[in-house]
């Protein structure tokens, strides 16, 4: 049988970051995120708490800069559409004091992102990772990205041919291949988790084999995923299991190692010292 050649992942260069470019399976240095809801309203933000030890928004990023994150991840998980002008204002604010390279976060809902993740990186006085569009928005968001020559992570159910679908139609609306992060989506246990795994390892296996299409750097949101689950956010279970804020942490560091083992470029987490542990060097 004849052996298949392995080519590289897609190089991104983000600020005084290089994400991908690897040309073997799994990753062995993946950059992490570290994701911090700017709207407190996010369950998973309760691993953190203890942490950040604050309520105040500026305390709160002061810790998450010095945190050993590669890049400070602001979620603007807000409700409602009248609620964007305020982000806007909140993020102007902010944008003096952060210092690290940033992704920004949407809501998670498409009639909201469509007007918020433009106005956001409108107002960014830099490049930025911006998070996400789908096949429901990318129409309306990927202009202004490709204006601003921002990174755009493309989101996709977990398929490998609706990923490749909507990294075709990005690019035929004139965006760069190198400005793209695939996300194929994931579930936090058992199947979700499971078959999100074999997903993420098929489109690296095939991006590796030279797809143009597929061979963008992976994120993952498992971890915040992870943290969803009855068992990581419910503390109704016998003391053998911990308290709750240990399980949850070692609920996310699960996720992220099974992550990091399957390809993912960037993993994307929400307790800082996790972070740390992921950056251990292996014995």
């Amino acid at each position: 049988m004849k052996e298949t050649t392995l080519n590289s992942i897609r190089k991104i260069k983000f600020q005084n970051l290089e994400i991908g470019g690897e040309d073997s399976f799994p990753i062995l240095n993946p950059v992490y995120v570290l994701d911090v809801p700017i709207f407190n309203t996010d369950s998973i933000f309760s691993i953190a708490k203890n942490f950040y030890g604050s309520n105040d928004l500026k305390e709160i990023i002061t810790k998450a800069q010095i945190s050993d994150c590669d890049i400070l991840g602001l979620k603007f998980n807000i409700e409602k559409s009248e609620q964007i002008s305020v982000v806007i204002e909140l993020f102007k604010d902010l944008l003096p004091d952060l210092t690290k390279p940033l992704m920004l976060s949407g809501s998670g809902k498409d009639e909201i992102d469509s007007v918020l993740l433009p106005k956001l990186i409108e107002n960014s006085d830099r490049r930025v990772i911006l998070n996400s569009v789908n096949e429901n928005t990318y129409k309306d968001i990927i202009p202004y990205v490709i204006k601003g020559n921002h990174i755009v992570v493309l989101k996709s159910p977990i398929d490998i041919n609706l990923a490749k679908e909507l990294n075709i139609l990005s690019a035929d609306m004139g965006l760069s291949l190198d400005n793209m992060i695939i996300d194929t989506d994931i579930g936090g246990l058992g199947y979700g988790l499971e078959y999100g795994y074999s997903i993420m390892e098929k489109i690296k296996l095939e991006g590796l084999k030279g797809d143009k299409y597929l061979n963008m750097p992976i994120i993952s949101f498992g971890c915040g995923e992870s943290l969803k689950t009855k068992e990581a956010k419910t503390d109704g279970y016998s003391s053998s299991w911990g308290t709750l804020e240990d399980r949850a942490r070692f609920f996310e560091l699960a996720a992220a190692s099974s992550i990091k083992a399957c390809g993912a470029d960037i993993i994307v987490m929400n307790y800082p010292p996790n972070i740390s542990v992921m950056k251990e060097p292996e014995v």
